[in-house]
């Protein structure tokens, strides 16, 4: 995709346009969504004049202004939705993991968090019949739980139509020529979908704010490719910000913070049709006294700007309790999965 020319905007000349760009403002949907204070520290410019920039570009962009509720609906029929590979959980979120919504799934160690963003890295890249998005990934990694392996076995793991259909999907053989059984051919399937997976590991919250700033950059430039980032996975949010703002005296500052980086993370959803999965620890409420003490890190921070809440719990053996939390359009519920070497699969 073509960028824009930013210095077509009143007030943007050459080395501010560089500045704009080299930062991730490469288009005018993005300065038009930004703040004049986000503006002003990126471009070195004074806020008034970020203001009128963004003003600008709102114009140029033709963003801003009200619309039908029918406008709204025609726009959110373009939403895709990513199956989660078990019917059971895809039915419990409306058909799967919305695009252009953030997706909280939180629940304590071992519960599965994880397994879930990497299941979701290799069906995002399912043709659509199956549940996919035909798309690439992008997996900021702040906890160094990504690992290339258990994508292998994820994809290995698949339903052989998924398999086959892939493949050719992929390009690694003609229609009709797929073989599940084939080593090599998984092998060669495997290195693709790898390929496909944006990963990066965050060191400091600071890192994690900047990963998703260069995550949007990347998507930007991705939409017009074969393969275009459907989905942006951060595993875990709220890690780092937890181990490094602690105490009362911390808190300000932290949710402050968090709230800047749950904005940069919807930005990449709302301006790529990209799905956005966070994972989340989990607190014990000592004055819980009935039910289950387990809740999530964040606050009302987190829990207003997810779109989707779901917390994972542990059961016997291998199963897991899948329940949604909190959704606009859906009636809370639980649903159960596995958790096994071949991925995530029913009950």
């Amino acid at each position: 995709m073509a960028s824009p020319d930013l210095e077509n905007l009143s007030g943007v000349g050459p080395a501010t346009a560089e500045k704009l760009k080299e930062n991730g403002f490469d288009d005018f949907q993005g300065i038009a969504v930004a703040s004049p204070g986000e503006l002003s520290n990126t471009a070195d410019i004074g806020e008034s004049s970020a203001a009128d920039i963004i003003q600008a570009a709102r114009e140029a962009a033709d963003i801003g202004g009200f619309e039908s509720g029918a406008t709204v609906l025609e726009r959110r029929e373009k939403i895709g939705k990513l199956t989660w590979g078990v019917d059971e959980v895809d039915e419990l979120l409306g058909g799967g993991v919305e695009t252009q919504s953030i997706t909280e799934v939180y629940g304590e160690f071992g519960a599965g968090k994880s397994q879930v963003t990497h299941q979701l890295a290799v069906n995002v890249q399912l043709p659509a019949e199956h549940g996919g998005l035909e798309g690439s990934a992008i997996f900021v990694d702040s906890e160094d739980t990504f690992r290339p392996e258990r994508i292998d076995d994820m994809v290995r793991g698949l339903p052989d139509e998924k398999i086959e259909a892939t493949m050719e999907f992929h390009d690694i053989v003609e229609e009709g020529e797929a073989d599940a059984s084939d080593e090599e051919l998984l092998t060669q399937l495997t290195e693709s979908v790898l390929d496909k997976i944006h990963v990066a590991k965050a060191f400091n919250s600071n890192h994690q704010i900047l990963l998703a700033e260069k995550a949007q950059e990347i998507a930007s430039e991705s939409q017009d490719e074969e393969f275009p980032v459907r989905l942006l996975c951060v595993d875990s949010l709220t890690a780092h910000f937890r181990a490094e703002y602690v105490g009362r005296g911390k808190l300000a500052e932290r949710q402050q913070k968090l709230n800047k980086h749950l904005h940069d993370l919807m930005r990449v959803g709302d301006l790529n049709n990209t799905a956005v999965l966070v994972t989340n620890q989990v607190a014990s409420n000592p004055d819980s006294f009935f039910g289950d003490p387990t809740q999530p890190i964040g606050g009302n921070i987190l829990g207003h700007t997810s779109t989707f809440r779901m917390y994972l719990r542990k059961s016997k053996n291998d199963k897991r309790i899948v329940r949604l939390v909190d959704a606009p359009n859906l009636a809370d519920g639980e649903a159960v999965m596995r958790v096994t070497g071949d991925g995530l699969v029913p009950e």
